[in-house]
């Protein structure tokens, strides 16, 4: 009955809104859900269950009461964690978290050797409510930039890599995950295609303007970054997927501004 609710909630009410009941109820979610099946890293508890999540297409057991976090988002706090310094005290650094998550932003923003800048056009939990296309800062000034499932929402999405590129220092790295069909090739996207439910139905939620396909990777070198292409199937065993309830098809993008010779 709970499972039913969650589902309505997230086809009904708009994201900001949402993001705001969110805060509230989670504690109490959590608890009900202790339990010892799965486990969220990010939090380090154990649940008995996890929550659905999606639009129209509803993914079963993908968000974790405590943390609310989605396959996605533990796969990158994984990463950061055993194959990043990210977390590494005595290495400080200027971290651009665009459209910040619930799961992280709060713990990213104490951590004392984190410069935090966190960014979104009308997030209620943002700091600076600016363009992606167009961003208040200066060249060349974060070390990390981390852009996860934005690009998809932006109608010049090309444009919103080249201010990415532009404010990340040379030697910096990034994040940009999007929502990949890894059977496509090619980005699809159709302007003409304007009812909410046709949209939904073809790229997910009714507020992407594309599904990207495998050339994104591509689309991320034209701005002249360095891609690398991380696998969860390659870092993870089939149980640790399942544990930590993670997405085994994705592939993490992780680019990097090269240092000018």
């Amino acid at each position: 009955m709970f499972e039913r609710f969650v589902k309505k909630i997230l086809n009904s009410i708009p994201r900001p809104l949402l993001i705001k009941i969110s805060l509230g109820l989670r504690p109490f979610i959590a608890l009900f859900y202790a339990g010892s099946t799965y486990k969220d890293p990010i939090d380090q508890k154990s649940y008995r269950k996890f929550l659905p999540y999606g639009y129209k297409k509803i993914r079963e057991g993908v968000l974790a009461p405590g943390t609310f976090s989605l396959e996605r988002h533990r796969f990158l706090w994984l990463f950061l964690k055993a194959k990043t310094s990210f977390f590494d005290e005595s290495k400080p650094i200027k971290l651009l978290h665009m459209a910040p998550e619930q799961a992280f932003y709060k713990r990213f923003k104490r951590l004392s050797h984190i410069d935090y800048t966190s960014c979104d056009l009308d997030s209620p939990i943002a700091e600076v409510h600016a363009d992606i296309c167009d961003l208040p800062f200066e060249n060349n000034y974060f070390d990390v930039i981390l852009c996860n499932h934005v690009l998809e929402h932006i109608k010049n999405d090309q444009d919103a890599l080249t201010e990415l590129y532009r404010v990340l220092k040379p030697g910096g790295w990034g994040i940009f995950q999007v929502p990949i069909d890894y059977s496509r090739s090619k980005t699809f996207e159709d302007d003409s295609i304007v009812d909410k439910e046709e949209r939904t139905a073809i790229f997910g939620q009714y507020d992407h303007l594309r599904i990207y396909g495998m050339d994104f990777f591509n689309q991320l070198k034209k701005h002249d970054f360095q891609v690398q292409k991380i696998a969860v199937k390659e870092l993870y065993t089939k149980e640790e997927i399942e544990r930590y309830r993670l997405d085994e098809t994705e592939i993490l993008p992780l680019v990097q501004k090269l240092i000018d010779e």
